[in-house]
């Protein structure tokens, strides 16, 4: 296993994922749940994005071969992509649609968990790392953001009485400055590939 992609991969998918940011709008849409529905809903949410980011780290790159579209194509709309993302986050954007029926399918699990901005990562990521060992580290690196979303959507009511309204929307906007750097990386690569 590639212990550097792992991290990599782990780092930069906890930081698209955001679970922390996750947290407040996980409260807000699932507050009149008992605490047993509520647990519920965060493994729902979690399987869910899985199902998502999982298949589309498998099947990706048929879907991008069969569209004829090359990874630095993908890796330069992926960046564009994540910063408006990170533009989202850095301007306090990032609001749930309360309406939803199933608050732990949509918003929680697509577009928060498993959006465009993670999926076109593990595509990429997939596709630029094609040895065994480096293939392991992105696979071991899906579960373990995966994992620590699911962690952080368990001790939601924990984290919701720990951690100031102010203090969740300072570390949103954190995550949106290192998202944007991401971003902006993978539109460097993508137009070196190119060139």
């Amino acid at each position: 296993m590639d212990w550097q992609i792992l991290g990599e991969t782990f780092l930069t998918l906890v930081v698209i994922m955001d679970p922390i940011g996750i947290v407040p709008i996980f409260i807000a849409t699932t507050g009149k749940l008992s605490p047993e529905l509520r647990r519920k809903a965060a493994f729902r949410a979690v399987g869910a994005a899985s199902i998502l980011v999982l298949g589309f780290a498998l099947i990706g790159r048929f879907i991008l071969e069969y569209l004829h579209v090359s990874v630095e194509a993908l890796s330069i709309s992926g960046g564009l992509l994540l910063l408006l993302v990170a533009l989202e986050m850095l301007r306090g954007l990032d609001s749930p649609d309360a309406e939803s029926e199933d608050v732990a399918l949509v918003p929680l699990a697509t577009p928060l968990v498993a959006g465009p901005g993670a999926i076109a990562t593990v595509i990429v990521l997939v596709r630029q790392n094609t040895e065994t060992p480096e293939r392991l580290g992105v696979l071991v690196g899906i579960i373990g953001a995966l994992g620590t979303v699911l962690l952080a959507l368990l001790l939601a009511g924990w984290l919701s009485r720990k951690l100031s309204e102010s203090f969740v929307s300072f570390l949103t906007r954190v995550f949106g400055l290192l998202l944007s750097a991401i971003a902006v990386q993978l539109v460097v690569d993508g137009v070196k590939g190119l060139s």
